[in-house]
């Protein structure tokens, strides 16, 4: 299992974004966004609808090619590295909408993640693997459940045990929080935290702002592909151009 989180203070950068670009035909997804996260450490990327988080989140992951700018992890250069090779690497990541695959019961969808990752299991170890991740986001009662069997929370705790699989050094969480009730947000805001406890650093999309405040050791606020604040959570949410262009002075009172 993954070590345990060390000083994070004092911990090296794992994740280092710099002056990335990416555009869509015409739309300028992201301009010149820069970020790191350490080990160890979690960090909300936050920002209104189409403000480039997503895409940020996909050309880190390798989903995306970034038309300018540099991705490391630990030194290595992601840039320009297919998504197989950057989870190789060391990179998991969630999706907003879960994505299982629907004929395998959540042990082999687990234990297949398990196979690929840095770890890179043979078949026998993948399964123990994934009954060990199973057993870690509370589904161990359903390893043998199909995809449609599981409701939301599950299917959600699924994606986090499939990309815990793949023993990551960063996991990206792309709204993890997202249609949950409360009693299940805090159930995953436990969760997240026992990751980090491991070391893993972390970096998360998420509109909820009492689980960014609650969670982050730092705050990135996007807008309109734009790094437009960035530090200690309150410090972040407070700064002048977030509460124009996002918040509103009420979510920080």
């Amino acid at each position: 299992m993954l070590a345990a989180a060390g000083a994070r203070a004092e911990a090296p950068a794992t994740l280092d974004c710099r002056d990335v670009w990416k555009a869509f035909g015409g739309i300028q997804a992201l301009r010149g966004a820069s970020l790191s996260v350490a080990r160890g450490e979690i960090v909300a990327l936050v920002g209104p609808n189409g403000s480039g988080k997503t895409t940020l989140i996909n050309v880190i992951s390798g989903h995306h090619a970034a038309d300018r700018g540099r991705v490391e992890l630990g030194g290595a250069t992601l840039t320009g590295r297919p998504a197989h090779e950057i989870a190789g690497l060391g990179v998991s990541r969630t999706y907003q909408i879960p994505r299982p695959f629907a004929h395998f019961s959540a042990l082999d969808n687990v234990a297949l993640a398990a196979t690929f990752g840095s770890a890179r299991c043979a078949a026998a170890e993948a399964r123990a693997e994934a009954r060990a991740w199973l057993e870690f986001t509370g589904l161990g009662r359903r390893a043998a459940a199909l995809p449609h069997q599981l409701n939301l929370h599950e299917r959600k705790f699924l994606e986090l045990a499939r990309a815990l699989a793949g023993r990551p050094r960063v996991i990206l969480l792309d709204e993890v929080l997202s249609g949950l009730n409360p009693g299940e947000i805090a159930s995953a805001v436990h969760l997240i935290r026992q990751i980090r406890e491991r070391g893993v650093a972390i970096l998360f999309v998420e509109h909820l702002m009492r689980a960014v405040l609650e969670l982050s050791d730092r705050v990135v606020v996007l807008n309109e592909g734009e790094v437009i604040a960035a530090g200690g959570p309150r410090e972040a949410m407070r700064a002048a151009r977030v509460i124009e262009v996002y918040l509103g002075k009420a979510h920080v009172a």
